[in-house]
């Protein structure tokens, strides 16, 4: 093995091409690699894609176009680390058209795929040493869907 970093395999029903497109177009450090189609070995339509390959922000994926038998859900998702507001709002929108908004977030995207559209000072908050300060930002949290920083600070401060 000459690579020793972990590969998210993601399994789609025809649509793996399209999705890493998708991705690619919304994250700005990201980029496509080998794309592997069937032959006349089968067992999908010859030239159809059987995986694709690409990557996000060094985390490595491989879309496999493995049918109808599995389906995502949100026992996996991905945490999206954002600096600022503006970056919590894009994520939310290119990634929420067409997919299911969620709370605390977390959402799916187009392909049933969940994220979690994050600002990073979050983590800080909500793990804050001071219970109350913790429990304040916590329970704002839990009362939004797209998370809102201000918000989130207010609440955390105590006013």
């Amino acid at each position: 093995m000459t690579d020793k970093a972990l590969t998210t395999c993601l399994w789609f029903d025809g649509q793996a091409e399209e999705a890493a497109n998708h991705y690619l177009s919304i994250f700005e450090d990201a980029r496509l690699g080998r794309v592997d189609r069937y032959t006349e070995a089968g067992p999908g339509p010859v030239g159809s894609v059987v995986t694709v390959e690409f990557e996000i922000n060094g985390q490595k994926f491989v879309g496999l176009n493995g049918g109808p038998e599995f389906t995502f859900n949100e026992a996996v998702s991905f945490q999206i680390p954002c600096a600022d507001q503006d970056e919590v709002d894009y994520y939310w929108a290119k990634l929420s058209e067409g997919g299911q908004e969620g709370p605390c977030g977390w959402l799916k995207d187009k392909y049933g795929v969940s994220w979690q559209v994050v600002p990073t000072e979050l983590i800080d908050m909500v793990g804050d040493p001071d219970p109350k300060k913790a429990a304040r930002a916590t329970a704002a949290m839990l009362k939004m869907g797209k998370l809102d920083i201000a918000t989130l600070r207010t609440a955390y401060a105590g006013e």
